[in-house]
């Protein structure tokens, strides 16, 4: 039975040092308000979420379009790349993708966020079979677990996605079918 998930990266955020409570910047709104009228088209079933409010905010127009609450899929959360504030994210974030084992301290390495994310979305898979879904997550996690089914999609693409951005994956049971970008460069303004 085919399963569609629709991996959306949040949109733009306000920055604060509060990772879960940091709420959507006034263009991340606009463009949740785009996500919504896209993936009305795609005919979803249920809407997950990371529990960081800003991924909330990104998909929460589709569940009230749907009639639902958004579930809340801790394990969907951004990667922690440290305990501490970073001094240089891009250096970080470039190590751990150099080294899947490594990590900083009090920080995830690629191997252990892409197992948490990987474990959320074949949970995902087996308990929504035949479904629709929309998840809202965050860039370096959705990479990590498209990487787990398909080698290409690495750093080099995760430098790539746009914020917000959404990814089609199509699965029949665990095996993956297909990926689509379904968010449309034109769609940002």
């Amino acid at each position: 039975m085919i399963t569609n998930l629709y991996f959306v990266r949040h949109a733009h955020s306000k920055y604060s040092p509060d990772e879960m409570g940091r709420a959507l910047s006034d263009q991340g709104l606009v463009n949740a308000e785009k996500i919504t009228e896209i993936l009305k088209n795609e005919n979803i079933d249920r809407v997950i979420s990371s529990p960081y409010k800003r991924a909330i905010q990104t998909v929460e127009g589709v569940a009230e379009y749907i009639g639902q609450e958004v579930e809340i899929v801790h394990d969907f959360k951004e990667r922690k790349l440290s305990a501490k504030p970073l001094v240089n994210f891009q250096f970080a974030v470039t190590r751990v993708w150099e080294d899947d084992s490594f990590s900083l301290e009090g920080g995830e390495s690629n191997i252990r966020a892409k197992a948490r994310g990987v474990k959320a979305t074949l949970n995902v898979l087996e308990k929504y079979e035949g479904e629709n879904i929309a998840i809202g997550t965050h860039g370096n996690l959705m990479v990590l677990i498209m990487n787990y089914f398909d080698k290409q999609f690495g750093f080099h693409f995760w430098k790539e996605l746009d914020m917000p951005d959404i990814y089609k994956l199509t699965f029949d049971k665990t095996k993956i079918l297909e990926v689509n970008r379904i968010w449309k460069i034109t769609s940002c303004s």
